[in-house]
């Protein structure tokens, strides 16, 4: 796991470190030495930390003018022991969202497994997005299935061409354009 690293090809465009009003402005990363694990395996240092044992990520990009932000992650998202959606929404969304952000991809090719517990937290954030929306991109079927039975597929959009996204062939402002067109297609906006 070491070896997979956060989408690098946008950082000319945006990085949440060099970002005053990201909530990880300041982080200083190091190529050199490897802390973070997930079960043991040790992975790429400049995935950020959500004060999960199991779940990390990435802020990609963030347009504050244009109200939205790319968010990758890794590791497995366990809300029933690690409340990883609670650390999400508190340490990172709520942040983003009073700097104006209201569209959220998520990327999860990377996440292995999800294991669900109430909804809350999904359902505060989609109503605080309540202009905006929650894509999640290439999630792997079986976690989107474990999301949908836990109601997520309410608050967050899966499915479609969502599901086999070529995101990083997109620019981040492309890609943002690209989403909110299916989206709004879905919605027969």
């Amino acid at each position: 796991m070491h070896t997979i690293e956060p989408h690098y090809n946008w950082i000319e465009h945006y990085s949440a470190a060099e970002d005053e009003r990201s909530p990880l402005f300041g982080t200083e990363y190091s190529l050199d030495t490897f802390s973070n694990t997930i079960y043991g395996y040790y992975i790429h240092p400049q995935w950020d930390s959500l004060e999960s044992d199991t779940l990390f990520f990435k802020i990609l990009w963030a347009d504050y003018d244009e109200g939205a932000a790319v968010l990758e992650f890794i590791g497995e998202w366990n809300d029933a022991i690690e409340n990883d959606i609670m650390s999400l929404k508190r340490n990172i969304l709520d942040v983003l969202m009073h700097e104006g952000i209201k569209r959220f991809i998520l990327v999860g090719e990377n996440v292995f497994n999800f294991h669900g517990s109430d909804d809350s937290y999904y359902e505060e954030w989609f109503e605080d997005v309540e202009d905006g929306w929650i894509a999640g991109v290439n999630f792997q079927d079986h976690v989107r299935r474990e999301m949908a039975q836990y109601g997520l597929d309410n608050y967050i959009n899966f499915g479609g061409q969502l599901d086999d996204l070529p995101w990083r062939t997109f620019e981040p402002r492309r890609l943002v354009e690209h989403v909110d067109g299916l989206i709004r297609r879905r919605l027969g906006a």
